[in-house]
């Protein structure tokens, strides 16, 4: 079952990488919804590979809907999934030279674990401070999905990629919240739309070698010597990567 999961989100994370990102920011945006679109884009992303789409994603109609908005959807689910390896890979570097916070982890004065193998780590952190940086996760991804006068869903016409700004008050989170996920501090107010374009071409791109990364690393811990350039650099890890959980409270009670 862990391991199905694991290649459910390789594959998911292969497939959109089929899909380019947009080429502006949050100002004017030229959305890129027909396979054309997508051919010339991929060209500027990479021009050596080109446009490479060998299961015909881009002219797919998933769920019943039209390939534009399929088109929006992988657009926005390689956006989100290269997002997402950057942040891992990161992360992962940060572990696995021991950097952490000086200061205790939990209320109880747990302090943050000194492993610096990023997966065995994880393993270390209690179910608690899982269960909260889950429900996180949980809120980041329900605001993404909201659909506002002010914000249209990526699939209807919206922005693959762009995340809504918290909004305060009675139609939004019942509380100030000071800074958006995106562009706090508002560098990008000024920036040119060129400077956008580039910006964003420039992190489709990061976001797929994160994503070769971060799995790079992962398989050659799990399976030694299956990525040779990093034998010796990682360390060897037993467990299971893509489990959230030590304990399969799922399976426990059938004996998994």
């Amino acid at each position: 079952m862990k391991l199905a999961a694991a290649l459910s989100l390789s594959l998911a994370a292969s497939a959109a990488a089929f899909a380019p990102s947009q080429t502006a920011g949050r100002g004017k945006v030229a959305l890129q919804e027909t396979k054309a679109d997508l051919e010339a884009l991929a060209k500027e992303l990479n021009p050596v590979l080109g446009f490479y789409d060998p299961l015909n994603l881009a002219e797919a109609e998933f769920w019943g809907q039209s390939n534009e908005a399929t088109i929006g959807f992988l657009r926005h689910a390689e956006i989100k999934h290269g997002r997402i390896a950057m942040f891992a890979f990161v992360g992962y570097i940060v572990h696995a030279n021991g950097i952490k916070f000086p200061w205790a982890m939990q209320m109880d004065g747990s302090p943050f674990p000194s492993e610096t193998n990023p997966p065995a780590l994880w393993d270390a952190v209690s179910d608690d401070a899982k269960w909260q940086i889950f429900a996180l996760i949980g809120f980041l991804e329900f605001w993404s999905e909201l659909s506002t006068p002010s914000h249209k869903h990526y699939m209807a016409g919206g922005k693959p990629g762009d995340f809504p700004d918290f909004v305060s008050g009675p139609e939004g989170i019942p509380h100030p919240v000071p800074f958006n996920l995106y562009d706090p501090f508002k560098f990008s107010k000024n920036m040119s739309e060129e400077t956008k374009a580039r910006r964003l071409r420039a992190e489709i791109n990061n976001g797929r070698l994160a994503q070769l990364s971060i799995l790079a690393f992962l398989s050659e811990q799990c399976a030694p010597g299956s990525v040779p350039l990093l034998k010796g650099v990682v360390q060897a890890y037993d467990g299971e990567p893509m489990a959230p959980f030590v304990t399969n409270y799922l399976g426990e009670p059938f004996g998994m």
